[in-house]
């Protein structure tokens, strides 16, 4: 029996990081930290935020490169987020009639995080049906 890999340990460990990066940067630009790591089966979400009547639902990319950060969020990155943010909307109706959306931070070494609103769409049908 082997002990964890330390690879993907320190991956791990990485990712806290940029998590934790990336929290305290939104907070400095007066977002709410709603939660952190919201994971349901076949789906999560990195941080979901809130300032005015936005809830946006972050994911956190951190590469050696801020420019390869900026394209690691694949079509099917983004259905586990609009999975998970269905089954959190659900749960919490109250934001039912707030605007969401989509946000990513990029993190690289050496470089400020870069935070872009609405980087993808979150799908119409997290309002349960409401138009």
């Amino acid at each position: 029996m082997t002990g964890p890999d330390p690879d993907r340990r320190r991956a791990h460990l990485y990712g806290l990081e940029a998590e934790r990066v990336a929290s305290l940067w939104l907070q400095a630009r007066f977002y709410s930290v709603l939660e952190r790591r919201y994971t349901i089966k076949g789906g999560e979400i990195d941080l979901i935020v809130k300032r005015g009547s936005t809830i946006a639902f972050v994911e956190i990319k951190a590469r050696a490169r801020l420019e390869d950060a900026e394209i690691a969020i694949d079509a099917r990155k983004i259905d586990r987020i609009a999975r998970a943010a269905r089954h959190w909307v659900a749960r919490n109706p109250w934001a039912i009639d707030r605007s969401l959306r989509g946000d990513a931070v990029y993190l690289a070494p050496g470089r400020l995080p870069r935070h872009v609103e609405a980087a993808f769409v979150v799908p119409v049908d997290l309002y349960q049906g409401r138009r």
